[in-house]
């Protein structure tokens, strides 16, 4: 990625799409929680995820943290308007974010805007690609649940540390893996592995959801395995904010066929 295009994302000339993808109860097809999402036209006019910038390793740290605090602004702002309030609301943040000292500057002001209460929203970052150390990360976990966020484990299962992160850390949430999800309803390991991870949650009172599911009959295997949230494709892909309702009132007829 050049330093122009990157630059245009930040400086707001190539401007953020704001995008949403629900989280549904398998048993009511009920819409639980939907993360917030940021996309942008690349040179062609097609839709790129923000998630692809930060993949990129050649992005120096500081532009990258740029880039996760204007996200974070513009999800925040969202949050400050009219938002369904039945609802938990998931937004992203990359970990190298959280040892910036802008982040914590900025937190108190985000916070205060929010037209939900505190507790609804959903910090979720991927402890498999951060820098910090285990001890950084609870600490970093302590002071955003003392402003009243709750923590979200990401992409459980694609990272060797990832049950040690999830047994220090405590989430409130933790969401599996698509590679944990992929052909469950052929594979009985995957599925053992997943019932057993939602009785382990249903246990310590914490949110499970089985990120990725794409087919109907992955959905099936999840619903089977006791998994009691799910997030994917089957439901429908992440939807402009504007059109979101629109989109989750088709998703739940289809759900509501799958139970």
């Amino acid at each position: 990625m050049s330093t122009d295009f990157l630059n245009s994302l930040l400086s707001l000339q190539r401007p953020l799409v704001p995008y949403a993808h629900p989280i549904y109860s398998v048993r009511s097809a009920r819409v639980m929680a939907q993360e917030m999402l940021f996309r942008f036209k690349d040179d062609n006019g097609e839709m790129q995820t923000v998630g692809d910038v930060f993949a990129n390793a050649n992005i120096p740290y500081e532009q990258k943290v740029s880039l996760d605090l204007l996200c974070l602004d513009a999800g925040f702002k969202l949050l400050s308007g009219t938002v369904p309030v039945d609802r938990m609301h998931f937004i992203n943040l990359e970990p190298s974010t959280l040892a910036h000292p802008d982040f914590w500057k900025q937190l108190p002001r985000w916070v205060g805007g929010l037209e939900v209460n505190p507790g609804q929203v959903v910090v979720e970052f991927t402890e498999s690609h951060s820098l910090h150390r285990l001890d950084e990360l609870q600490v970093y976990a302590k002071r955003l649940r003392d402003h009243g966020l709750k923590i979200a484990v990401d992409d459980l299962g694609a990272g060797v540390a990832s049950l040690t992160h999830m047994a220090r850390l405590a989430p409130d949430f933790i969401k599996a893996d698509r590679s944990l999800v992929e052909q469950v309803h052929r594979r009985p390991y995957q599925a053992a592995l997943l019932n057993a991870l939602a009785h382990f949650a249903e246990h310590m009172r914490v949110g499970f959801i089985a990120e990725g599911v794409e087919l109907y009959e992955e959905l099936i295997a999840v619903m089977d395995a006791d998994v009691p949230w799910v997030q994917g494709f089957v439901y429908g892909h992440p939807e402009p904010i504007l059109d979101l309702e629109a989109a989750i009132r088709a998703a739940q007829g289809k759900g509501q066929q799958a139970s």
